[in-house]
């Protein structure tokens, strides 16, 4: 069922508190399963233009429709029997062999921010429902970018999202987290100049939170990177090569960190 009202009016005002977003940080490096403290972070970094982006967005005619025919995209993601038919190329056909080769679900994923959430309220209302396409749409991301979900991959992820929708959350995590990642694997790998690639190349490209995700799983994988403007991740790559050239596996850090 369709939200009716855009925002609950028991819905609190955001407050800006960089500080507390650092000591949510902090914690977070101390106990990386401690996710709940990614919650936090964003909860401390609120973007003042996220509201009127929303609203504007929802009450457009192409935000109506969206809104009746994609009203919970996992049930649409998690669907691995209709996107297999889709025909080989496709986003759908690429979603499903990352999310099945990585082990992922589009439910784990909200299973995930639920636990983040902790207790705190949930509301019924438009701002849900679009804030809810930003979290779901993240695993799309990594197979539409090239970014895998290695550490610094995330980061770069990351950075593309700040460079769509500008929550100071996600630049404050990636440039943080990249700064770690650099710290204990000092091999001289483009590490921040990635996560600054990823960030310019989300700021180029057309914002995924817009688009029709069915239409999108049915089109070609190659045009639909060209139409949205999806720039290489060419940094990343050079970061990965340099990381193998040191014999380190960026998919297993911890290795190398040991």
């Amino acid at each position: 069922m369709q939200p009716t009202i855009f925002r609950d009016p028991a819905r609190p005002e955001p407050r800006f508190r960089p500080f507390k977003a650092l000591g949510h940080f902090r914690k977070l490096l101390k106990d990386k399963e401690d996710t709940e403290q990614v919650f936090h972070i964003f909860e401390c970094l609120p973007r003042k233009s996220f509201l009127p982006e929303a609203k504007a967005f929802i009450e457009s005619p192409h935000g109506q429709r969206l809104m009746a025919s994609e009203p919970f995209l996992p049930t649409i993601l998690d669907d691995h029997e209709t996107l297999k038919r889709l025909p080989a190329g496709t986003v759908g056909r690429a979603y499903v062999d990352f999310m099945e080769r990585e082990g992922l679900s589009a439910a784990g994923l909200v299973a995930e921010a639920e636990k983040m959430r902790g207790d705190k309220p949930r509301y019924d209302d438009q701002v849900e429902w679009y804030a809810n396409r930003l979290r779901d749409t993240h695993d799309l991301l990594h197979v539409l970018t090239g970014y895998g979900r290695d550490a610094l991959g995330e980061q770069c992820v990351l950075g593309f999202t700040y460079g769509q929708n500008r929550n100071l959350g996600n630049l404050f995590i990636s440039y943080l987290g990249g700064l770690e990642l650099r710290r204990k694997i000092k091999v001289g790998a483009p590490v921040l100049k990635a996560i600054r690639e990823g960030q310019r190349n989300g700021t180029a490209a057309a914002n995924l939170v817009d688009e029709s995700i069915v239409d999108l799983l049915a089109e070609p994988i190659e045009e639909a990177r060209k139409r949205l403007n999806i720039g290489q991740p060419s940094l990343y790559r050079v970061a990965h090569t340099t990381y193998r050239s040191r014999g380190i596996d960026p998919y297993n850090f911890l290795a190398a960190a040991a």
